[in-house]
């Protein structure tokens, strides 16, 4: 069972609803929600009365609270005796999808160097399932990848945003239907091998929708790229942390709305690098929300 899980249940319970605890972590209240269903599987238990709407924590969860502040303050205690990050020997080395390379992971890499001063990153891209395969083998002590769906249960997911799917076109197109688009203009594809490619073959299957495939691209960097360049228009997630050729790109919703994409952290849950896991989790959440209040 994920240690952060347990903490996530505390501030939720500390702050009272998804969203403050949300805001205490600095990831999305949708996020805060699949690490508490996340839980809730792991335990094979209930754990909130979502009857009004709001998630309240019900009669078995509170009565089981005192015992996880035990268990997450030993956690902690037990870390307290361990060398502490500034001690850290060699690389931290960081899975990450190629979708998070150009803005979130370099911004969360800086302010993890930043408080970890001497600290030394290497950073690995790849598709998820590669990612979680190096993870798996220890090649990678954590990645920033999407939901891989199951994992084993020696690693430890956590989702910490959620994405949505929209459609990317180019500037200069003024139309502003999405279907008409889709079907008139080329379709530049995100490979299958990925998660998000994925996700828009649901969406164009479950509505319905034929496209003329122009392009088949390995990494959202390079579909932005082909979009940007006038080429096509595709299916992507509206990336939280986007790059300047993401952000000039037109982005339409998709109706009805498809599933959205969640990203997180994967780690083994042995790693030695257990204290700089939960610290980049907590930075990767801080850069995200940063990154939300200055678009708002």
């Amino acid at each position: 069972m994920s240690i952060v899980l347990l903490k996530t249940l505390v501030i939720v319970a500390d702050s009272g609803s998804f969203a403050a605890a949300s805001e205490q972590m600095g990831i999305s209240p949708a996020a805060v929600g699949q690490q508490m269903k996340r839980l809730e599987a792991e335990l094979a238990t209930a754990l909130f009365d979502r009857r009004s709407g709001a998630a309240q924590l019900n009669p078995r969860a509170i009565a089981m609270l005192p015992r996880v502040r035990e268990l997450t303050a030993a956690y902690d205690g037990l870390l307290d005796d361990l060398p502490g990050d500034d001690s850290w020997q060699g690389e931290f080395v960081i899975g990450a999808v190629p979708s998070t390379i150009r803005g979130l992971v370099p911004l969360s890499a800086k302010q993890l160097m930043s408080e970890v001063p001497g600290l030394r990153i290497r950073v690995v891209p790849g598709l998820t399932q590669d990612l979680l395969e190096q993870v798996e083998r220890g090649a990678v002590d954590a990645a920033v990848l999407s939901d891989p769906g199951r994992v084993v249960s020696a690693l430890d997911w956590v989702p910490l945003f959620e994405e949505p799917l929209v459609l990317l076109a180019n500037p200069d197109i003024e139309d502003d239907d999405v279907r008409n688009l889709l079907q008139t203009q080329p379709f530049i594809r995100h490979t299958r091998r990925a998660a998000v490619g994925h996700l828009a073959d649901e969406w164009l299957s479950s509505n319905g929708v034929s496209v003329n495939t122009a392009m088949e691209m390995e990494s959202l960097e390079s579909v932005a790229s082909m979009v940007a360049h006038g080429l096509g228009v595709s299916i992507a997630p509206d990336l939280c942390v986007p790059d300047p050729i993401f952000s000039s790109l037109r982005k339409l919703p998709l109706e009805p709305s498809a599933r959205p994409r969640s990203l997180g952290i994967v780690s083994r849950r042995d790693s030695a690098a257990v204290r700089l896991v939960s610290r980049l989790a907590g930075v990767v959440g801080r850069v995200i929300a940063g990154r939300n209040r200055d678009s708002q």
